[in-house]
Order: C-alpha cells, then sequence, then structure tokens
C-alpha cells in the first residue's frame, strides 16, 4: 500500500480549528509606505485609518473630496494631484483604491499584485486580496470583526457588543502591560509565577482605570510572587445572575464570570448566564430549592473558603440579586473570618424583573406610597411569624412575597384578617424572564386556589396591591386564567 492510500484510511484527526472564512491578520505598517487611490469619502476613511496605523500614505486623485482635502491639510495623508500611475506601487506596504467600474477595479487590482502589494478594492470583494473588519479601538489592544462581507451590519452589532464588554480604561491598561513586560520576563520564572502575575493583572484591567502609581504597584506585585509571598491568597466574588434572562446581566457579573477559577452556581442560574463564563473555569451546582435534596449553606461556605485558600477566585453565583434573600450575609460573615477579599457584584431581583415584564410600576404614585419584598417561609418552610402583617395589609402597599408558593394559602387568609380585602388584585408569576413565563392574575381570595393550579415545581412570586389592577385591565389573558409568555 503506498504513502497515499494509507492515509487515506487513517481516521481522520479532529481539528483544533474549525474552517475560517477569512485569516485574522494584523499588519504593522508604522513608517511604511501606503497607497490610496481615489479622492472619495470613502477613501478619506481608508486613510485616515492607515495613517492611525502610522503608515506614511500618499492619496492619487486628481479629484479629491474635502474630507480627504482636509486630511491633506492636517498632515494626516500627503495628496498627490494625479491619478495613479503603475511606476507608484513597488515597494508600497499597502494598497487601496476607489474604483467607480469593474473595469478600473480590475486593472488596479492587477497592477498591484504585479508589484506584490496587498490590495483592497473599496466595496468590490472581488478584487480584494484582504479586508477591513469593524474595530473595536482599545490600542494596543485591538479588535477586528469580519463576516467576510456576508452580514456588514451583523459585523457592526458583534462590535458594539464588545464595546460595551470592554471598558476604555483596557487601552491604558494595555500600555502599562507593553511598558512592563520586560521587568516581569525579568523577575518572575517562566510557567506559574509570571502566569499568576498576568492573571492579576487582567483582573484589573477589567477594573477602573490605572493611577499614577499602578506600574510601581505592579513591580511591587512581581516581587511579591517571586518571593512566594501571597501565593495561596484567593477571593470570592459574589455575583448576581438576575432572573434567568442572560441579556439582564450586568457588564460587571460578565467580567467577573470571565475572570473566574471556579463558579458556584445555584440551581435556578440559567445555561444561557453559565454560557458566559470563562471556557476554563470549572462548575459547580450548589443549589437549594425547597422540597428537594440541596447543599447545605454551611457547606457552600467550607467550598467557597476551602477553594480560596487554595488560591482560586471563586464566583458564587446567584439568582436574582445575593443581597435580596439570598444568604449573602452569612457568607460574607464566614469569608470575612477566615480573611478572604470578598466583593459583590449586584443582580436584578426577581420582582423588579416581574414588574418589567408585566408593565407595573411597584410605586405608582395614584395608589401606592411603599413597596415591600417579603419572604414566604421561614427556616423551618413555614409562614414566618414576625412579620408585620399590619403594615403589608395596608392597600396603599406593594408587596411582593419571595418563595410564597407553599404558604400562599396562609398569606390570603393572614392578609384578609388583617383587613385587606380579598377583591385585592393579584399576580402569581413563575420562571420569570424565561421562555414560557407563566402568570396569573386574580384576587387576593382566589390565591389558594390559583396557587396549586400552578403548581410547585419552581419558585414563584406573588405581588399583592393595587398596582396589579392595571395588569388585569390590559392582559389579553382573563383574570383569574393562567397565561405564558412567548
Amino acid at each position: 500500500m503506498n504513502i497515499v492510500s494509507s492515509l487515506r484510511n487513517e481516521p481522520r484527526r479532529r481539528r483544533r480549528m474549525e474552517d475560517l472564512a477569512t485569516l485574522p491578520v494584523f499588519l504593522k505598517l508604522r513608517a511604511k509606505r501606503a497607497i490610496v487611490a481615489g479622492g472619495s469619502d470613502a477613501a478619506a476613511w481608508k486613510a485616515e485609518l492607515l495613517a492611525a496605523a502610522g503608515a506614511e500614505v500618499h492619496v492619487h486623485t486628481e479629484a479629491a473630496d474635502a474630507a480627504m482635502r482636509a486630511l491633506a491639510d492636517d498632515g494626516i495623508v500627503v495628496l498627490h494631484n494625479a491619478n495613479w500611475t503603475d511606476a507608484i506601487l513597488p515597494g508600497a506596504a499597502i494598497a487601496i483604491c476607489d474604483a467607480e467600474t469593474d473595469e478600473e477595479a480590475k486593472t488596479f487590482f492587477d497592477a498591484a499584485r504585479a508589484a506584490g502589494v496587498p490590495v483592497n478594492v473599496i466595496d468590490k470583494p472581488a478584487f480584494c486580496e484582504f479586508q477591513f473588519g469593524s474595530i473595536v479601538n482599545r490600542s494596543p489592544a485591538v479588535i477586528a470583526i469580519s463576516t467576510d462581507g456576508a452580514a456588514p451590519i451583523l459585523g457592526q452589532a458583534i462590535r458594539r457588543r464588545i464595546e460595551t464588554l470592554v471598558p476604555p480604561a483596557v487601552a491604558d491598561w494595555a500600555k502599562i502591560a507593553r511598558d512592563i513586560r520586560e521587568t516581569v520576563t525579568e523577575r518572575l520564572a517562566a510557567g506559574p509565577q509570571r502566569r499568576a502575575f498576568w492573571e492579576r493583572f487582567t483582573d484589573r484591567a477589567f477594573g477602573p482605570a490605572p493611577g499614577v502609581h499602578a506600574e510601581e504597584e505592579l513591580a511591587g506585585e512581581a516581587l511579591s510572587i517571586a518571593a512566594g509571598l501571597g501565593e495561596n491568597q484567593g477571593r470570592v466574588t459574589l455575583v448576581g445572575a438576575g432572573p434567568g434572562d442572560a441579556e439582564l446581566l450586568t457588564l460587571k457579573a460578565v467580567r467577573a464570570l470571565q475572570a473566574a477559577d471556579v463558579i458556584l452556581f445555584d440551581d435556578l442560574v440559567s445555561d444561557d448566564v453559565l454560557e458566559l463564563a470563562r471556557r476554563e473555569a470549572k462548575r459547580m451546582l450548589v443549589g437549594k430549592r425547597g422540597g428537594r435534596d440541596s447543599c447545605r449553606q454551611e457547606d457552600i461556605n467550607d467550598m467557597m473558603v476551602s477553594l480560596a485558600k487554595t488560591g482560586k477566585h471563586v464566583v458564587r453565583l446567584k439568582g436574582g440579586d445575593p443581597m435580596i434573600f439570598g444568604r449573602a450575609g452569612e457568607e460574607i460573615a464566614r469569608l470575612e473570618a477566615e480573611g478572604i477579599p470578598v466583593a459583590v457584584v449586584p443582580g436584578i431581583t426577581s420582582a423588579l424583573a416581574m414588574a418589567s415584564s408585566l408593565g407595573v410600576s411597584l410605586t405608582h404614585r395614584d395608589c401606592s406610597q411603599s413597596v415591600r419584598f417579603v419572604t414566604g417561609h421561614s427556616r423551618k418552610g413555614e409562614l414566618p411569624s414576625d412579620i408585620d402583617w399590619q403594615a403589608i395589609a395596608d392597600p396603599k402597599t406593594t408587596t411582593i412575597f419571595y418563595m410564597g408558593g407553599r404558604t400562599a394559602g396562609d398569606i390570603a387568609s393572614t392578609l384578609i384578617d388583617r383587613g385587606l380585602s380579598a377583591d385585592t388584585p393579584v399576580v402569581i408569576a413563575k420562571a420569570v424572564s424565561r421562555p414560557g413565563q407563566r402568570q396569573w392574575m386574580g384576587m387576593l381570595g382566589d390565591l389558594p386556589a390559583a396557587m396549586t393550579e400552578m403548581g410547585h415545581d419552581e419558585p414563584v412570586l406573588i405581588g399583592i396591591g393595587p398596582v396589579f389592577a392595571e395588569v388585569r385591565r390590559t392582559s389579553t389573558g382573563e383574570a383569574g386564567r393562567i397565561t405564558v409568555a412567548a
């Protein structure tokens, strides 16, 4: 059997990289000659882009628009008041042309190819050896996005999304990284030491802008790592995952997920949220659900402490907001007692997501002067005995009960006994902000029966107060009927 036949019979190896429509390459142009043929606004934009990369831009045209003339007047480009010829191309690093016809485009393309110069004819993909992508500029960190010309609008949308995720201060941190790289290489051994330094540096880069002493502080940190100080110093970040919809995450929450070594997440955290986490991060489900086998809070606390003491950045990812019925106080107290740094990233609590989805202002000035978030069960799973029921029964108050599904009957009867009308508007919501969100709209007196119909398979929110009367009027669903959101 010959070699070719043998290779054909071998199982195909799994590729490390899937097919690429184009190869992303970053071209150094500083002090190199770049050619632009044409004087239109489109050509001016490309000329300005080349100049921003440090190129010496020579523009050849007999008809320069105002934008191109302004670049020449400012000394950004050299304007030659003559059309291009083959003689200008040899030795150039890059060549751009704005051609009106395919014939002109082909002529320029062939001439540039013959001179060995990479060529792009604006808006004529057939005559381009490379493309300009959408750019997120945090120079020296530069991000380029290409859709291979298939969907430029999508490329722009991706750029806008990245713009929001990469703070402007990254540019300043990237410049510092460039300036201190040699020092770090000298002071730290290759491998774990350098990796530890740059991981800590990256955490800083996605925070506040660097201060005036940032380089000195980083140099000191490199010395500490080299001396083996603080090697096992980990930290914990409590992050609010919101009600479920990944687009309701804060930017700070996304950055924390991208910086995590280990993620301890609740049962109600959606897969879409976890999809935004760092790929290398270890993910551990530690969810607590009523009526099911769950991790004890003490075990979760021990786990956070143990992982942090091995030097890990632990993200404790909680549904909603960590500080609203999220047991965050207990976790913070334990971590601080162990001397472990802890930070909190707030999230959108489910009550606010429910109000948004229903189009209800929880503090509508015509009918509600306050809003209360109340737990629907105690440590023993019963209705808490120390609630100020008289205050909650105030008809000018909007009340949201969290985790009140199993105590809904007691909630209704207690409030009615305290004087709240059985006709008070009520909403029950389940799977808030998620596909298939379910909700019931009716009156307080019907709450127990409605809760039986809704079921106890997932935690619910119960909203009580006159602000929910508007939901009953405007909803396409009938009062007393369970509706499912699209």
